[in-house]
């Protein structure tokens, strides 16, 4: 039985927590509802109103017809998915293999290895080595060369061999006993046992790779290779709405041009807001696993 009585202060603590909460989601939900709200209000009408915006003025679709009917978008979204799916799955498979490796008491000189690999979160050749080793292995211009230079994050890695190192060295002991190898023992055993890190680690991997532009900016010339966020970026920062607001008079065209860029953001931002749900589970464990320890 719980013997504790609470007392005004203990009240007053909850009341004043509970406020600051709903404070907090408040202030950090309402600049998503405002572009959700900017996207379906009517462009004249979105354009001339001032202040707070509670509610979209004069529902109205055409923005979201525009720029769904923009192919640049399709073509976008089609790119990124390759990306995300090919690239989360290569980063994933790569950084198993690694974390494995180091997570092993076995292998020799695994220590300077280490010293090694955490060195490159903190001396990096720079963005023309960069642009230059890319461009000589023939990526230039190619989707993979937004997969593969940054194919293991060694921040992840580091989290996922923490999260194997937890698991109790009989499991690997009984599996090779039985006469598995080392790849039998990290993708039947290893990997399944640490799921819920599997899962954030692939979540922080897909994020990074649905969010980038600035790569593709880089290294990308032909438009049709163009990701979702560079269109993006495209269309809200250098205002190419040209091709989306064409038959429309000259004043309605101006007008329905911010409301585009706000839909263009929903377009690109809810299908990966849609993949949290199904990780969040996962979320505080996968985390807590590979927190960082020795």
């Amino acid at each position: 039985m719980n013997f504790y009585k609470r007392t005004v202060s203990d009240y007053v603590f909850s009341i004043l927590n509970g406020i600051l909460m709903i404070f907090l989601a408040v202030i950090t939900l309402y600049p998503f509802l405002y572009v959700l709200f900017a996207s379906l209000s009517d462009p004249v009408e979105f354009m001339t109103y001032k202040g707070i915006l509670l509610r979209p003025l004069s529902i109205t679709w055409e923005s979201y017809k525009s720029v769904l009917n923009n192919p640049n978008i399709l073509t976008g979204y089609r790119n990124t998915l390759f990306i995300v799916v090919v690239g989360t799955a290569i980063n994933v498979v790569l950084t198993s293999m690694g974390a494995y490796f180091l997570s092993r008491k076995g292998p020799l000189l695994k220590k300077p290895i280490m010293l090694l690999i955490l060195l490159t979160m903190f001396i990096n050749g720079g963005m023309i080595p960069n642009y230059l080793l890319v461009q000589q292995m023939g990526m230039y211009n190619s989707l993979w060369s937004l997969i593969w230079p940054g194919a293991i994050s060694t921040y992840n890695m580091v989290i996922m061999r923490t999260a194997f190192q937890s698991i109790p060295d009989s499991l690997e002991e009984s599996a090779r006993i039985d006469g598995a190898n080392d790849w039998v023992i990290l993708f039947k055993l290893i990997l399944p046992l640490s799921l819920p890190t599997m899962a954030v680690i692939g979540l922080y991997y897909a994020v990074g790779h649905w969010n980038s532009w600035f790569k593709a900016n880089l290294y990308l010339a032909d438009r049709k290779l163009f990701p979702l966020q560079l269109i993006l970026r495209n269309i809200v920062v250098n205002s190419e709405v040209d091709d989306m607001t064409v038959g429309i008079g000259t004043g309605q065209s101006y007008a329905m041009s911010f409301t585009i860029k706000y839909a263009t953001v929903i377009v690109a931002t809810v299908p990966i807001l849609l993949v949290y749900p199904f990780i969040q589970k996962y979320f505080v464990k996968g985390v807590m696993i590979g927190s960082l320890k020795e």
